[in-house]
């Protein structure tokens, strides 16, 4: 079904779920707390336990969650490159759970995907090696058919791959003072204080869309920043809506680091797209001490699905308020950061095609089948191997879609953006990448340098996570 067709039909819906005023809150603010900083990079070690937890988000009452050593979310895991990490993660929930690293170039028997649950009352001990630049992942349950509903509960937290490096860069490295650690969520709440999960009957197609924002599992707090240049970490943790991120008052983020790692110099942007699972590093100077606040547009996939103008208004993400007392230590922009831009040659690469599909029926319902969500008209089967890769190939990817934009990623790889829709990609999409928005389609080159066998496969699919637990995805081995 193509997208002229799809409109049409859904403009017919009565309420398509996506468009409340988002707002960050009406209680009185309140300052931003960063994560908890696990530094692993001297002690070689992680302990992740995967717990219940009781949250007050807003009101008097407070929600069940699920957190990592806390009860929402997780700590931001900081490892090394260059060194092995012995990491310990124990299920104290009554369901199985996985933790996949997304963005770490590591082999699938490491990887974390749905092939290795952990089970209840069980610990997973994998030893992790990274050889990669230095970048900002990420981790989260990815248990096939649940992964919605455990991340949305809390099963995720930010995870820095560091070299030491970011002072001889000139890059704001303070964690939580100059350098911010910011996961960006969207979720909806009962009457009483309860996370409401349910999915409406637009939202089985668009994803889950929230109408309150969380930052860090925070409603209606402050970023509080020095008088300076300072660093915003961001990651786009919702289970489906896209961002598209600009400041009040136009002043510039200047993007210094894609999924992967980071740039070979800053390139000043006013607007900033941001799909589920992507990361994006970003520069702001704040040394004029004004108020500012993080804006987004509409999620685009609601948009173009019948929301008339609606699309095209903007919602607050979180302010920043400057204060002047914090130390100041960047006061310019780096000109050069010592990363790159993939600069290869698709020439002579094994070429594969995938279609990103969405069954739909009568009255843009559904069929009522487990061939809802699919790729090359395939839904996942965890017992299907789709095709194998041999270690150390480089692969040209096309990936179309042609209802509505889709966050493809694929594990335990790096691509780079060759085209989008036949042209030059975006400038947020021309450095390293392991998750890219699929809007029409998009040429990638991908190095495969990691091992995965038959038993821990490594996956490819859509990031909105109920079309991942739909069946939008599919499973390669690399040997």
């Amino acid at each position: 079904m193509k997208r002229r067709t799809l409109l049409g039909g859904i403009a017919a819906s009565t309420a398509v779920v996506g468009f409340p005023n988002l707002s960050i809150s009406q209680e009185a603010p309140k300052r931003l707390v960063m994560p908890p900083l696990m530094d692993a990079t001297t002690t070689r070690r992680v302990r992740l336990e995967a717990q219940k937890g009781r949250t007050l988000f807003k009101g008097s009452s407070r929600a069940d969650t699920w957190g990592f050593n806390q009860p929402f979310l997780g700590p931001t895991l900081r490892m090394a490159t260059g060194q092995t990490t012995v990491t310990e993660v124990t299920n104290s929930l009554n369901e199985p759970i996985s933790v996949h690293w997304h963005g770490l170039l590591v082999p699938g028997s490491v990887d974390g995907g749905p092939h290795q649950p952990i089970a209840p009352q069980a610990t997973w001990t994998p030893e992790i090696s990274l050889t990669q630049p230095t970048a900002t992942a990420w981790y989260h349950s990815h248990i096939h058919g649940a992964t919605a509903k455990q991340v949305q509960m809390g099963l995720a937290g930010v995870l820095q791959i560091s070299d030491g490096q970011d002072d001889a860069r000139e890059l704001p490295s303070t964690y939580g003072v100059d350098d911010l650690t910011l996961v960006i969520q969207d979720r909806r709440f009962s009457h009483n204080g309860q996370m409401d999960l349910s999915i409406g009957m637009a939202e089985q197609m668009t994803g889950f869309l929230g109408d309150t924002m969380l930052i860090n599992g925070q409603i209606g707090a402050t970023a509080v920043v020095p008088r300076g240049v300072v660093r915003l970490r961001l990651l786009n943790g919702s289970n489906a809506r896209i961002y598209t991120l600009a400041l009040s008052d136009n002043r510039p983020m200047h993007l210094v680091a894609t999924d992967s790692g980071l740039l070979d110099q800053p390139i000043a942007l006013t607007s900033l797209r941001i799909a589920p699972g992507e990361r994006y590093e970003v520069l702001v100077d704040f040394s004029n001490e004004r108020t500012v606040t993080l804006l987004s547009a509409q999620n685009p996939n609601t948009g173009m699905m019948g929301g008339g103008n609606q699309s095209n208004g903007s919602f607050p993400v979180f302010p920043f308020s400057v204060d002047a007392s914090l130390p100041t230590r960047i006061t310019r922009l780096p000109t050069a950061l010592g990363g790159s831009r993939p600069t290869a040659d698709a020439s002579n690469a094994k070429w594969r095609r995938f279609s990103l599909d969405m069954s739909m029926g009568m009255g843009m319902m559904f069929r009522q089948s487990d061939r809802r969500f699919s790729i090359n008209g395939a839904p996942f089967d965890m017992k299907r191997i789709d095709f194998n890769v041999d270690l150390g190939a480089v692969e040209r990817w096309t990936i179309s879609a042609d209802t509505m934009m889709h966050p493809f990623h694929v594990h335990g790889a790096m691509f780079q953006v060759l085209t989008e829709n036949g042209q030059p990609p975006q400038p947020q999409n021309t450095g390293w990448k392991d998750t890219v928005l699929v809007n029409g389609s998009v040429d990638l080159l991908i190095r495969f340098d990691h091992p995965a066998s038959e038993k821990t496969p490594f996956m490819y699919h859509c990031h909105i996570l109920e079309h991942e637990d739909g069946g939008m995805m599919g499973q390669f081995t690399v040997g």
